[in-house]
């Protein structure tokens, strides 16, 4: 069956969406957007350090990323404005990574498949990294969900509690790596954030509880796979922005209906 690419593309939008949908909650409630999109940006130069120094790609993603995230959760707080910080750290991620790729000797390097994903060239291999990291992902949030969800909530209400904010958000931050590795094979680096937020903001106008919410982005975004390569297949488009556009799609209609009842 995996040997269909067809199958292996739906199996990998699948797999992102799990890793994407309740991680994406938490993003939306503490407005970590703009850090996802430096995260995601320093992606490119995670690519151009592994085909340098013969890596796989999904290690020298996950290296940078996660060393670009720990910077931003060690300066944050600092006397820095954390837009401004973000806003440093993720172009220049973005252009240092665009540069070095540039440099790399020897090599042809399609940048599309990179910033836009290209969920049709996924492998075997690529396929348990993906379900790999969402099973990670997963086990991790559900087992810190309570502390989690409190200190997001309110960080007084996590020290009453005894629980540490600051190692909270030290979590989510690294989790967030993690996704930005698993999901640049499907949508790129450009379009990361969107599948975190999209299905999360989808989701938050119709769900009446945070577990709700949660079951119900995950659900959003495997809609939104599923729709963008059935759109990608059917009008020859790119699959990553293909699958980004159903998911606003989704949130437009969710937006609809959210205010009709209300």
């Amino acid at each position: 069956m995996l040997d269909d690419f067809v199958t292996r593309a739906v199996l990998a939008a699948i797999g992102t969406a799990l890793a994407t949908g309740v991680l994406g909650c938490f993003v939306v409630w503490r407005r970590m957007a703009y850090f996802g999109d430096a995260t995601a940006h320093a992606a490119i130069l995670g690519v151009a350090l592994s085909l340098a120094f013969s890596l796989s790609v999904f290690a020298g993603v996950l290296a940078v990323s996660l060393a670009v995230a720990l910077l931003v959760f060690a300066l944050s707080g600092r006397g820095v404005a954390l837009d401004t910080l973000l806003g440093v750290v993720s172009h220049g991620a973005l252009a240092l990574g665009l540069v070095a790729v540039s440099l790399v000797p020897g090599q042809r390097i399609d940048l599309d498949a990179y910033l836009f994903g290209d969920v049709y060239l996924v492998s075997e291999t690529n396929l348990a990294v993906i379900w790999g990291g969402a099973l990670i992902v997963s086990l991790v949030l559900w087992r810190h969900w309570t502390a989690l969800l409190t200190a997001t909530l309110s960080p007084d209400l996590a020290h009453a509690a005894t629980i540490n904010p600051r190692r909270e958000q030290l979590i989510l931050t690294l989790l967030l790596a993690a996704v930005v590795a698993v999901s640049i094979k499907v949508v790129g680096a450009l379009l990361i954030t969107a599948l975190l937020i999209v299905p999360a903001a989808a989701a938050r106008g119709m769900a009446r509880t945070p577990e709700g919410m949660a079951v119900l982005a995950t659900l959003i975004g495997v809609m939104s796979s599923l729709g963008g390569i059935a759109l990608s297949l059917r009008y020859e488009t790119p699959a990553g922005p293909s699958i980004v556009c159903v998911a606003v799609a989704l949130f437009a209609i969710s937006t609809v209906v959210s205010r009709l009842r209300a």
